[in-house]
């Protein structure tokens, strides 16, 4: 396997400077010590900044500092020496120049209600948790200024696997921040990728947060799609559709959020979306999988504890294209079968009965299909 290597800095280096960029982070909290909090304390220390890394489990904690390896959620990547691990939110988030904000969606306001009473004042915010909350509706950015209203805000998404990103191997992400348009080489999005940037982990710019963050939210519902249709044996075409189709999903969505369609073609919405829908190591894909296949959560995922968003996410999805009037059939599919319980083939041949239709959206064409049945090998 070609891989890429740099040396790694030692524990009194010297912070990377920018060309061109002023007041670049030097000292990033990492908050949330599952894989990808792991995998991004691993990265901004490989990038030469200053990192500490909070983790909720006090004994994790402890074993993370002695073994200098986080053996629940990202086993058999080594922390660097310049990583320090804290329980305590308050310590890892003192003096800190940035924090990234890695936590389930489901549980992110209750950890910035946390934060909110020990994080120093105006101290930026990098949210990379993706989802929709369940009880409010909200996006990710939207809960956190509610409870952190002075606190500038970015949004950090795009195609990522925690252990790849551990690994050092390429890998490309957005970063946004809405300042980004009016203050490019300066911005918040900008000055945190000349901070998090390496060879290896190339950030790109944009000010759209919105559509980063449905595409964040609506590909793990669309990765557990892409299981389920795995799973009943379907082909390279059912998931090149899926893909395709769900695509449009997430572009009608983000449209009527506010955001853009050349965010939902780059690397959160479509990059994302791709690798999460073709590849068993994403955790939705194989729940969607064992879905096919009857297995229980816990056998999926061999006991271990594992956060499917797309399952947790489901619902307030489809809740929120409900209400904005958007179509999202694909999604609508998968919350009948986690949410409701319908059986898989019900949905299926459901889903693969509607009508056909124009796939320009300037046409309003609708077809009904011959009277015939859906035929698939269950």
């Amino acid at each position: 396997m070609a891989r890429i290597t740099r040396p790694s800095p030692t524990p009194n280096h010297s912070p990377r400077k920018a060309s061109g960029l002023a007041d670049v982070p030097e000292r990033i909290a990492v908050v949330g010590g599952g894989a990808w909090g792991t995998a991004l304390a691993i990265s901004a220390a490989r990038a030469g900044r200053s990192t500490t890394l909070w983790v909720r489990e006090a004994d994790l904690a402890q074993r993370m500092r002695t073994t200098r390896e986080n053996d629940v959620f990202l086993p058999g990547h080594r922390l660097p020496p310049h990583v320090t691990v804290h329980e305590a939110l308050g310590d890892a988030v003192r003096g800190a120049d940035a924090a990234l904000l890695v936590v389930p969606s489901q549980h992110l306001r209750a950890t910035c209600k946390a934060l909110a009473r020990v994080a120093p004042k105006k101290l930026p915010l990098v949210i990379c948790a993706k989802g929709i909350e369940h009880t409010s509706g909200l996006l990710m950015a939207q809960v956190v200024e509610q409870c952190l209203p002075d606190h500038p805000l970015a949004v950090l998404s795009g195609p990522t696997f925690a252990s790849e990103v551990a690994q050092g191997q390429p890998t490309a992400v957005t970063l946004a921040s809405e300042d980004a348009a009016s203050d490019q080489e300066h911005s918040l999005a900008a000055r945190l990728a000349a901070a998090l940037g390496t060879p290896t982990f190339r950030p790109y710019v944009t000010d759209d947060l919105r559509g980063v963050e449905v595409g964040g939210a609506v590909k793990n519902v669309l990765a557990i799609a892409s299981g389920i249709a795995q799973g009943l044996g379907f082909g390279a075409n059912a998931r090149a559709a899926l893909i395709t189709r769900g695509l449009e999903e997430v572009r009608q969505l983000t449209l009527a959020l506010g955001g853009r369609s050349d965010t939902v073609y780059g690397l959160a919405g479509l990059g994302d979306l791709s690798l999460t829908c073709s590849s068993e190591q994403s955790r939705n894909m194989r729940f969607g999988m064992g879905l096919a296949a009857g297995r229980s959560e816990l056998d999926i995922f061999d006991g271990r504890p594992v956060v499917v968003e797309g399952r947790d996410n489901v619902v307030p999805v489809t809740d929120l294209a409900r209400r904005l009037e958007v179509e999202m059939p694909i999604c609508e599919a998968v919350r009948a079968v986690v949410a409701e319980g319908a059986p898989i083939g019900d949905v299926m041949v459901q889903l693969l009965s509607r009508p056909f239709r124009a796939e320009a959206r300037g046409l309003s064409l609708q077809i009904a299909q011959p009277d015939q049945p859906v035929e698939m090998r269950l």
